[in-house]
């Protein structure tokens, strides 16, 4: 019996199959309607009589960046319909003083109020569901009424109530999806969870039926904490799915690390749209319980992962004051960079590649590169490929720099771990600016966010809040995290459970901010917990030939360019880059 996994990315779809002691990959461009490239990659990596099936989507990422989501209404507490537009009291740029803030999902003649109000202790008015819209209108509705974190026996009955009225919507209420202090982020995320519901359930229910017609099983589906759950979970809260893709190369990284002894690292996964990076310290990837996607705040457990818009196939232009600039704006899977031949004129970060010499002259696929072409379209903004190569290695360091050195975290004490389609291309170049001495290339580097879906474990993840002094509270949970704050902090911070949280929290408000207060008292703000199943064990590795230690590396999928001053071998499945 084989395991699959499948990741959708913006240009291709990977698709690896674990089979015994066979490892079989595949690459197809990603089609228009997703759950056409899922059956296709699944059809050439010959994917039959599976045991296990996972999926990651870039369906509801794209979805609410494009701003196509469902048309969805808001329902709060009366005197609180403007909790969406009202935000936080700050600037959309620090800098910017005429930027404008995204405008809301939800505009105002949407917006709703209900009569009844829970206050902190216990309700103090009277629920009136007499005194709901008609919302017949909406494909989605998001219920955010305060306090619900903590009694949300209003919201339910609002739910119970909008969902018998209005059979077709799809009905979210911010105790099943979000249930946390802070007003706006809450209500946010479930206006985020709503408006993409509907589009993320068709999806997946079409793509569920399709592989009922090719005789594949039903598919788990990645979550942004970095775990795979049933398709009916998945489609009850799609902003839970935000981070689908990234968060599956983080955990073939983190899988591939640990084989090779590194227990620091940070994943850098550089496709053909965008570069993905996160921390892993310990031999845990770092997490978040809030991020802002599309400049709307979503504050729901996610693997820490920090994208920017700059990969393979990130457009090379210049901009109104004639600097060089990358990204981004991505060539796609169609045409694609103009080397590849399929009608694509305008340069991309993979054109300078190639005139570097960086790639060979077919790529995996069979896929012949045209170097004159990728000359034609540099010459049009008058660009020199090393010139191009530096400045989106600036977009990448920028990132690293986020989840590395903006965390309290030395990179000088971690390896990178370079994956995706174009991550070793430039992962030297990066270790050298960050002083980093070891890069990590899977051998699956081109498929390393499928693997980590075919490794995946089940994952469902809780948070309860308190707002509680800590020297209050009794039993922690053993295992878990703890977002914890000094007393009259406006801000918090996340802790491991199952030791001394106290000093746990000293160390990283140290790590963090430079400074400690073991005198001040604590308050607990909330409890993280999550119900794990493993995922399949399997991890095969391959011996290769040992490679050139320097220069062009072709691997299954992906390329590996190693300069002068460094040296590869393999090692576990995986080809470590040291400094010579």
């Amino acid at each position: 019996m084989a395991i699959l996994g499948i990741d959708v990315g913006g240009t291709f779809t990977d698709a690896v199959l674990l089979d015994g002691d066979e490892v079989r990959t595949a690459k197809v461009p990603t089609a228009r309607r997703q759950e056409e490239s899922v059956l296709a990659a699944a059809e050439a990596v010959g994917a039959q009589e599976l045991e296990r099936f996972t999926h990651g989507t870039t369906i509801a990422t794209n979805a609410l960046l494009e701003r196509r989501g469902a048309r969805t209404a808001l329902v709060a507490t009366e005197g609180f319909e403007h909790v969406l537009h009202l935000r936080r009291q700050d600037r959309a740029h620090l800098y910017r003083l005429c930027a404008q803030h995204p405008e809301p999902l939800v505009p105002l003649e949407r917006s709703f109020g209900v009569r009844g109000r829970i206050g902190p202790e216990g309700e103090l008015t009277p629920l009136d569901l007499g005194s709901l819209p008609d919302l017949a209108d909406a494909e989605a509705i998001a219920i955010c009424l305060l306090f619900s974190f903590r009694d949300s026996s209003h919201e339910r009955a609002v739910a119970e109530e909008l969902r018998r009225r209005h059979p077709d919507a799809h009905v979210v209420a911010s105790y099943e999806s979000a249930p946390e202090f802070r007003e706006y982020e809450r209500a946010s995320t479930t206006a985020v969870d709503a408006y993409l519901g509907p589009l993320l359930r068709n999806y997946l229910h079409a793509l569920s039926a399709r592989c009922e017609d090719a005789g594949l099983p039903e598919p788990l589906v990645m979550r942004s904490s970095g775990g795979v759950a049933s398709i009916a979970e998945a489609a009850a809260h799609a902003a839970r799915a935000l981070l689908s893709g990234p968060a599956a190369g983080v955990v073939g990284a983190n899988r591939l690390a640990r084989l090779a002894g590194i227990e620091n690292a940070i994943a850098f996964d550089m496709g053909g749209t965008s570069t993905d990076v996160c921390a892993i310290v310990g031999g845990q990837a770092t997490r978040s319980s809030e991020r802002l996607v599309g400049g709307l705040p979503v504050r729901l457990p996610t693997l820490d992962v920090h994208t920017v818009g700059a990969g393979g196939g990130s457009l090379v232009w210049r901009d109104a004051g004639g600097a060089l600039r990358v990204g981004p704006e991505s060539a796609g899977a169609e045409p694609g960079p103009a080397c590849y031949g399929r009608g694509g004129e305008l340069p991309t970060v993979t054109d300078a590649n190639l005139l570097l010499g960086r790639l060979p002259d077919r790529l995996a696929g069979g896929l012949e590169l045209d170097l004159a072409a990728a000359e034609r379209s540099l010459a049009k903004v008058r660009a020199e490929p090393a010139d191009v190569i530096e400045v989106v290695n600036a977009e990448m360091l920028a990132a690293l720099r986020v989840v590395s050195v903006e965390r309290g975290l030395d990179p000088r004490d971690f390896a990178l771990v370079a994956f995706g389609g174009a991550g070793a291309l430039h992962a030297c170049a990066l270790a050298e600016e960050l002083e980093i001495g070891t890069v990590l290339v899977p051998e699956a580097a081109g498929v390393l966010s499928a693997l980590g879906l075919a490794l995946s474990d089940e994952r469902r993840d809780e948070v309860r809040s308190l707002v509680v002094p800590l020297d209050e509270t009794r039993d922690l949970p053993d295992e878990g995290e703890a977002d914890i704050r000094y007393m009259g902090q406006s801000f918090e911070l996340t802790v491991p459970l199952g030791g001394d949280v106290r000093e746990a929290f000293h160390q990283a408000h140290e790590a963090r901010y430079g400074y400690a207060d073991r005198s001040r008292p604590l308050e607990l703000v909330a409890l993280r917990t999550a119900d794990v199943r493993p995922g399949p064990r399997h991890m095969h590795t391959h011996a290769p030939p040992r490679p050139s230690e320097t220069g062009l590396i072709e691997l299954d999928g992906s390329t590996a360019w190693i300069p002068d001053g460094w040296r590869g071998e393999w090692r576990a499945g995986s080809l470590v880059v040291t400094r010579t």
